[in-house]
């Protein structure tokens, strides 16, 4: 069980907090997501513990989660950052394609940060990923920061026990209605 710290994410993982947060929307009838689970091939087996011992990655996964917001259809992925530069190594080529052809489709992507030293949250846009993943790949630079970001994106977790993404959501999805 997890324990609970006086900072941060209070002892649960982001992931944890998302979960949370997603079967909290469920329940209210806002939104159906859910985990995407890693495709792996289990090497070895404890029989005994029934617990996977060594295993291997099927796949490149694509995305954490995937599902619908009052009849959106969302995909969006989870980092963490402990600094103010957010390396775009954590970022894989496939889920930029996988998430750009989920917009081609009508659907919203976006990544979820936790800046963790701040414990802060931010909501990247794909558009703004985009443009942030084509600078890299155009010769600049291999990061971001903080101070780059959009400050309406920003939020926190008013309780350490979930993660109101939501607000945000309806926030990209004002700003692509503008255009």
């Amino acid at each position: 069980m997890a324990t609970w710290n006086s900072r941060g994410l209070r002892g649960s993982s982001l992931e944890d907090l998302i979960n949370h947060t997603n079967e909290k929307y469920r329940q209210e009838g806002l939104a159906l997501v859910q985990k995407i689970p890693t495709p792996i091939t289990p090497i070895e087996i404890d029989k005994e513990n029934s617990t996977i011992k060594l295993a291997y990655f099927e796949k490149k996964s694509t995305v954490d989660y995937i599902g619908a917001v009052q009849g959106i259809p969302v995909a969006f992925d989870a980092k963490e950052c402990s600094s103010d530069t957010f390396a775009l190594k954590n970022i894989h080529g496939h889920q930029m394609d996988f998430m750009a052809d989920f917009e081609r489709q009508d659907g919203i992507s976006f990544f979820l940060i936790y800046y963790t030293d701040r414990e802060l949250f931010y909501y990247l846009r794909f558009e703004k990923a985009l443009y942030f993943w084509k600078r890299m790949t155009d010769g600049g630079r291999k990061s971001f920061r903080i101070d780059e970001l959009e400050e309406d994106f920003f939020f926190s977790s008013p309780n350490g026990l979930w993660i109101p993404y939501l607000g945000c959501l309806s926030k990209d999805l004002e700003m692509r209605n503008v255009k």
